[in-house]
C-alpha cells in the first residue's frame, strides 16, 4: 500500500506499539518518535518498543513514548525494518504474533507484515513518515524534529548519493515548522568525542588498500573497544568514515560483536551495488549502502566480504560483455 493507504489504515486502529530495529540509527528512532507523537496529536494511545540497543545519542527522542512493562497493543507497526533478522529480542516476540504494519524504504525489505507500505524510491524512511502523517494535517514541532533526525542521519546532512531533491523539500518543511536543526546538525555531525577519533584513527592504520586505493577495508575489535575504553555512542555510524578517504569507492567496516561474530557495513558509490555484496552473505540495504553479519573471526569476515565484492564486479563484467 502506499503512504495515503497507511495513513487510513493508522487512522483506524488504536492501542499502538511502533517496533525499531537491532542498533538503532537516527532513522528508525526518528520515525519511531515522530509517527508515535502524530498518532498521539491524532489522539490514538501510542507507545514504542524500549530497545536495548539504543545508545544516549538517540534515546532523548524517545523520551515519554516508551512502552511501560506489560503494556498490550492492538495493533503494532514496525519502521526502518528491513528483515526478520533486524527485530530487536523484545521484537521478535511481536514478529512471531504478526506484524501489524511495516514501513520501510529498502529494496531489500522481507515483506513480513501483514500490511506493507514500502518505498525504495525515498532517501529515508522518515521521508516516508512525514508523508503519512501529512495526511492527517500539519505536521507538529514535536513529530518534525526526530523526522528531521531521521532523514538528516540516513543521508548524511545530505552528502550521500541518496539524496534526492524530495528530501531537500521534506527538510525544508520540517526546518519550517520551527524546530531546532542547527542543534540537530551539530549534534550528529559535527561533535566526535575524543575516544571516537582514537576509534578512527585506528581504522586508518589498520584498513586493508585493495584496487589501487579504491577499496578498502577495516575492523574494529572487540580488544579494540576495550582497550579505548569506548562505547557504542563513540562508534555511531562510524561506517561512514572510510567513504572520506580521497580516492575511495567501496569501503568496508567490521564490527566484532560478539566473539566469532562480525557486523559488516559496507558504503559505495554508483559503481558497485552494495545490496548484491551483502545479500550473498545474508545482508541486505541500498545499492549504496547495505550491511551483513559474517559468523567468524574479523579475518574470516574480511576474507568474505572481499570474495562477495569480486563476485558482483565479476557478475557485473559479465553481464557487461554479454550485453555488447
Amino acid at each position: 500500500m502506499d503512504y495515503k493507504a497507511a495513513a487510513e489504515l493508522l487512522k483506524k486502529q488504536d492501542r499502538i506499539l511502533i517496533l525499531t530495529h537491532r542498533r538503532p540509527d537516527g532513522d528508525t528512532i526518528g520515525c519511531a518518535a515522530g509517527l508515535c507523537a502524530a498518532l498521539r496529536e491524532q489522539g490514538k494511545t501510542a507507545c514504542i518498543l524500549p530497545n536495548e540497543d539504543a545508545t544516549s545519542l538517540f534515546t532523548p527522542y524517545l523520551e515519554g513514548y516508551l512502552a511501560e512493562e506489560g503494556w498490550e497493543p492492538d495493533f503494532v507497526v514496525s519502521v526502518d525494518i528491513a528483515g526478520r533478522s533486524l527485530f530487536t529480542p523484545r521484537g521478535e516476540r511481536y514478529l512471531a504474533r504478526g506484524i501489524d504494519l511495516g514501513i520501510d524504504h529498502h529494496p531489500s525489505y522481507e515483506g513480513f507484515a501483514r500490511e506493507s507500505c514500502v518505498d525504495p524510491g525515498r532517501a529515508a524512511c522518515g521521508e516516508l513518515i512525514y508523508d503519512l502523517i501529512r495526511q492527517w494535517g500539519p505536521v507538529s514541532p514535536a513529530a518534525a524534529l526526530p523526522l528531521y533526525v531521521a532523514v538528516a542521519t540516513d543521508t548524511g546532512c545530505f552528502m550521500y548519493s541518496n539524496t534526492t531533491p524530495a528530501t531537500h523539500r521534506v527538510c525544508a518543511d520540517l526546518m519550517a515548522v520551527g524546530i531546532d536543526f542547527q542543534g540537530v546538525n551539530k549534534r550528529h555531525f559535527r561533535t566526535k568525542s575524543l575516544k571516537r577519533l582514537r576509534l578512527e584513527s585506528l581504522l586508518v592504520d589498520g584498513m586493508d588498500v585493495h584496487d589501487g586505493g579504491a577499496t578498502v577495508i577495516a575492523a574494529i575489535s572487540l580488544a579494540d573497544m576495550a582497550r579505548l575504553e569506548a562505547t557504542e555512542r563513540d562508534a555511531e555510524d562510524i561506517a561512514a568514515f572510510l567513504g572520506q578517504i580521497e580516492g575511495v569507492r567501496t569501503s568496508v567496516t567490521i564490527r566484532e560483536l560478539a566473539p566469532g561474530e562480525c557486523k559488516l557495513s559496507v558504503r559505495t558509490d554508483q559503481g558497485l551495488n552494495a545490496t548484491r555484496v551483502c545479500a550473498l552473505l545474508g545482508g541486505g540495504g541500498h545499492a549504496s549502502a547495505a550491511g551483513c553479519t559474517v559468523m567468524g573471526t574479523v579475518a574470516e569476515a574480511k576474507a568474505a566480504i572481499l570474495a562477495a565484492i569480486r563476485q558482483v564486479w565479476v557478475e557485473d563484467r559479465d553481464g557487461a560483455s554479454a550485453g555488447t
